[in-house]
């Protein structure tokens, strides 16, 4: 059977569509992601041979089919943590995570017996971070962003919405040719290299950042350095992912 992969942009709109703060249909989301990889198969009207070699988890049935979610279970989150390119998600992890690591963050489930949408996004992203942070400096970030851990009311920036922005910047970084052209060359010919000076990086964080109205100067200046934080980790874990792959390649072909 096949996986199916999402992109973290693909799975922060898949979380954002489990509330009332996204337009986006959670099944077109799904559909948009599954096309993307099978492109030849539904050109050749191929579709259903396709999707049936697909593995769906049970939380991703529920959400084909139409059935509301009313919150998601630590298995749920891991099940679609694991469809996220480059993650090395898993339950265990995140049990010791709510338990213990980041138990201020997380605390208990929110929706009866079952984790929240920004619990479920909170937990991606401190799967992101740990690839280039130590939890100590995880936790010390998200006191700048989510202030008090017991009140959800005074953060700058809900985690839903912090893991929909950098995943965003980071698709804009992949698919801009442009981008990634005058990205390198200005940090290439800059000896101390700062993004605030990166007008490529920059001008695709600025965009984002005109949605959150309600910050002062300050405060979207620690949105934004999280951003870029979550987005630099994120490539470390496709660098950890690709030499994961080169290394299994290079034990299995030797014979």
């Amino acid at each position: 059977m096949q996986a199916f992969s999402l992109s973290r942009k693909e799975m922060s709109a898949l979380l954002l569509s489990l509330t009332e703060k996204s337009d986006r249909n959670t099944l077109s989301i799904l559909q948009d992601a599954w096309a993307k990889f099978h492109q030849e198969e539904v050109r050749k009207g191929m579709s259903l041979t396709a999707f049936l070699s697909t593995d769906i988890p049970p939380i991703m049935q529920k959400m084909i089919k139409g059935t509301k979610i009313n919150g998601l279970s630590l298995a749920d989150i891991a099940a679609l943590g694991q469809l996220i390119e480059y993650s090395t998600l898993s339950a265990t992890a995140m049990q010791n995570w709510v338990k213990r690591d980041f138990k201020e963050y997380l605390g208990s489930p929110r929706l009866g017996r079952k984790y929240s949408v920004n619990q479920a996004a909170l937990l991606f992203i401190i799967d992101d971070l740990k690839s280039a942070l130590d939890f100590e400096s995880i936790r010390q970030l998200f006191r700048i962003l989510f202030l008090a851990p017991e009140r959800d009311d005074d953060d700058l920036v809900e985690p839903a919405e912090l893991y929909f922005g950098y995943a965003e910047l980071i698709e804009d970084m992949k698919r801009s040719p442009v981008l990634q052209a005058q990205g390198i060359a200005e940090r290439s010919a800059s000896k101390q290299y700062s993004w605030k000076t990166d007008s490529t990086l920059k001008g695709a964080m600025d965009k984002m950042m005109d949605k959150l109205t309600h910050l002062n100067p300050s405060e979207k200046d620690a949105v934004r350095n999280m951003l870029m934080i979550a987005a630099i980790s994120v490539q470390t874990c496709y660098f950890q992912s690709l030499a994961r792959q080169y290394c299994n390649a290079a034990l299995f072909l030797d014979f």
